[in-house]
């Protein structure tokens, strides 16, 4: 058995203004951010940056430390409605470039990783994506080393001389299981997987929708899949011979993700899988998506307006979301790829999600959205005049709401 963790004291290696980083979802090194909270008060001022949370400390944050992110995801929405939480709103591909250039806080990172190999190094994990990049800037790196942290073949790895700390732990990775989808879930799916063929590489999210629409692709050959993160959902997939990438024109045979976020069962699954867990700076990167001809990016939004413009960040007024990656791969799939999908369900809290106009930023610009699916159809945009685009979209709404959409189009 590892030794019980260490309280840390975080003061040798933390300066007054320095930034801080930490991994996100599965990957947080928790134990590493409850010192930082519980210290923050003696450290001075603190800036900090993290992305996907589960740590419910991190809804009310003490009044020494500023937190940044890229959207409000997980724990952070508490923070973002609070006025206590700085959004940058970028595109994912572009976060390795600002902790490069020193606009994100990265003095600092705190990371989970796996035990050290024979090598004496340490994998990060399930957790690469934008931490691979920043370990590479950070002047000082903390580990908690996690001894149920998989070890997954392909990770980013840290060398264990290079952690000015490090404490032990033994505990379970988050989880996030896939949601049981409804039957607006599996209508959508159907839709979508009409738009996906055989030989096709697909990215898409985690939740409920995407793990409908991914049980929807079971009866697809050879898919590739080249995404920000993987879930139980592409593991079926693999396991099932469906996902093979026999087909993809850069790392064939092998799922390509930043990250993993799922079950149990799927973390310890993953070293024997064919993933490999790349950074932000491949999976993302405009050069490497252009590479896949056959890229068929899935992606979802809060609303849509009746000229393709999506909105996956504010709804209601409430930011509940981020740019993230959409932009990254809509754009992609669109310019160089097979087909950019925008699937939502109709409606949410009785409201339509297809609206007149946004009531929040535009997150991915018409250009980029090929076709737009709820549970009542399909509108394809690609090379549809702005004169038709509303009636298509219109046509897919709640039928409750089709009349005042039109209406407003007069």
């Amino acid at each position: 058995m590892p030794p019980e963790p260490l309280m840390l004291d975080l003061r040798p290696h933390l300066r007054p203004g320095d930034g801080v980083w930490w991994s996100q979802a599965g990957a947080e090194a928790t134990p590493l951010v409850d010192a930082l909270l519980d210290q923050v008060g003696d450290l001075g001022p603190v800036r900090a940056f993290c992305g996907l949370t589960f740590n419910p400390r991190l809804r009310d944050l003490p009044p020494q430390l500023t937190l940044t992110s890229y959207g409000a995801m997980g724990e952070l929405r508490a923070a973002s409605a609070a006025g206590r939480l700085e959004i940058v709103p970028a595109h994912y591909s572009v976060l390795p470039r600002l902790f490069a250039e020193g606009r994100l806080p990265g003095d600092v990172g705190l990371v989970q990783v796996a035990p050290p190999g024979p090598d004496g190094r340490c994998s990060l994990g399930i957790g690469v994506d934008y931490a691979g990049d920043a370990v590479r800037y950070s002047r000082t790196l903390i580990a908690e080393i996690n001894h149920r942290m998989p070890a997954v073949a392909g990770a980013d790895t840290v060398a264990l001389g290079d952690f000015a700390a490090v404490v032990e732990t033994d505990r379970a990775l988050p989880e996030a299981p896939d949601q049981g989808p409804n039957a607006v879930d599996r209508a959508i799916a159907a839709h979508v997987a009409g738009l996906v063929r055989d030989g096709d590489t697909v990215q898409i999210g985690v939740g409920a929708l995407p793990s409908a629409i991914l049980d929807g692709l079971a009866g697809h050959r050879d898919l590739g899949v080249h995404s920000g993160m993987v879930s139980d959902g592409v593991a079926r997939l693999v396991e099932a011979g469906v996902v093979t990438g026999a087909h993809k024109e850069i790392d064939p045979g092998v799922v390509v993700a930043g990250a993993a976020l799922g079950s149990g069962g799927l973390y310890a699954r993953l070293p024997e899988m064919p993933v490999r867990f790349r950074p932000a700076s491949y999976t993302h990167a405009p050069a490497v998506l252009a590479r896949l001809s056959r890229l068929v990016a899935i992606n979802s939004a809060l609303e849509v307006d009746l000229t393709g413009q999506t909105g996956a960040e504010v709804a209601r007024g409430r930011c509940l979301g981020g740019v993230g990656g959409q932009a990254d791969f809509s754009g992609a799939a669109a310019r160089t790829g097979a087909c950019s999908i925008i699937a939502l369900r109709s409606t949410a809290g009785g409201a339509s999600t297809v609206v007149p106009a946004l009531r929040g930023p535009v997150t991915t610009a018409r250009a980029d959205v090929d076709v737009v699916v709820t549970e009542h159809g399909v509108a394809w945009l690609r090379a549809c005049p702005l004169s038709e685009r509303g009636t298509r979209l219109a046509a897919i709404a709640a039928p409750e709401h089709r009349d005042a959409l039109l209406a407003a189009l007069r």
